[in-house]
C-alpha cells in the first residue's frame, strides 16, 4: 500500500511540475511578446500603421469596384444577354427567376432586397422567366421562384422554392443568407452547420444539423408544389 501511495505522490508531483513548466513558458511567451512591443521603435510603428491603412484602402478600393458594377442593389435585368454580361463581370451572383403573378416571388424579392445591402461582394438579380425561354431551359429552371447561384460565371448550385428554406412562406431573411453561404456565393460569417430556422418543431422540418456538402451537391430536381 506504501508503495502505491508513493507512486501517486510522484505522479502528482510530476504533473504539478509539467503544469508549472506550462504556466511558466506561456508567461515567459507573453513577456517575449510585451518586451517586441515596448522595443518596437516609431519606424516599425510607423510601418505598422502604414500597412493597416493600405488594406483598408484596399477594401474600400474593392467595394468601390464592386458597386461600380451594380452590386450593393438588388435590380432587376431585362434580357437573358444582360445576364451573361452581368455574370462575366462579377465572381458572385445570386439571380431570381420570378414570375409577375406568383406569390413566392414577392417573399423572396423582400428577402434579396435585405442581403444586396449587406453583401456588397456580391450580384444580386431578378430576371423574368417569362421573358427568358432559352435560359430557363438551358439551366432547366421547372418551378418559380428559383435562384441560380454563380461563380466565376457558371451556375454552380439552385435554390429552388422554399425547400432548403424550411419549406415555410415565413423563412427568415436569416434563413435565406445561411443558404447562400452554403453555396459559398457570400460571404457568411455564421456557422453553416447550424441553419438557423425560426421554428424546426412547428413546421417539422428534419432539417436542424446539415451537412453542407449534401446542401452543395444537391440534386436539381423540380418541387411542382412550388410552381
Amino acid at each position: 500500500k506504501m508503495a502505491a501511495d508513493t507512486s501517486v505522490e510522484i505522479l502528482q508531483k510530476v504533473l504539478e511540475n509539467e503544469i508549472l513548466q506550462t504556466t511558466k513558458v506561456v508567461e515567459e511567451h507573453l513577456d517575449a511578446e510585451m518586451q517586441k512591443l515596448d522595443q518596437m521603435d516609431e519606424d516599425e510603428l510607423e510601418r505598422l500603421k502604414q500597412r493597416r491603412l493600405e488594406a483598408l484602402k484596399k477594401a474600400q478600393q474593392q467595394k468601390q469596384e464592386w458597386l461600380s458594377k451594380g452590386h450593393g442593389e438588388y435590380r432587376e435585368i431585362p434580357s437573358e444577354r444582360d445576364f451573361f454580361q452581368e455574370v462575366k463581370e462579377s465572381k458572385n451572383v445570386v439571380c431570381h427567376f420570378y414570375r409577375d403573378t406568383t406569390f413566392r416571388c414577392q417573399i423572396m424579392d423582400k428577402h434579396l432586397t435585405v442581403l444586396a445591402k449587406k453583401h456588397v461582394e456580391t450580384k444580386f438579380l431578378k430576371l423574368n422567366a417569362e421573358k427568358s425561354p432559352f435560359l430557363c431551359e438551358r439551366l432547366r429552371i421547372k418551378v418559380i421562384p428559383t435562384l441560380a447561384l454563380v461563380k466565376d460565371g457558371k451556375t454552380q448550385d439552385y435554390v429552388v422554392g422554399f425547400t432548403d428554406l424550411g419549406n415555410t412562406d415565413d423563412f427568415t431573411t436569416e434563413t435565406l443568407e445561411w443558404r447562400l453561404g452554403c453555396a459559398d456565393v457570400i460571404n457568411y460569417s455564421g456557422n453553416l452547420m447550424d441553419p438557423p430556422f425560426q421554428s424546426q418543431k412547428k413546421y417539422g422540418t428534419s432539417f436542424t444539423k446539415l451537412d453542407k456538402k449534401t446542401i452543395r451537391g444537391k440534386k436539381y430536381d423540380s418541387d411542382s408544389d412550388d410552381d
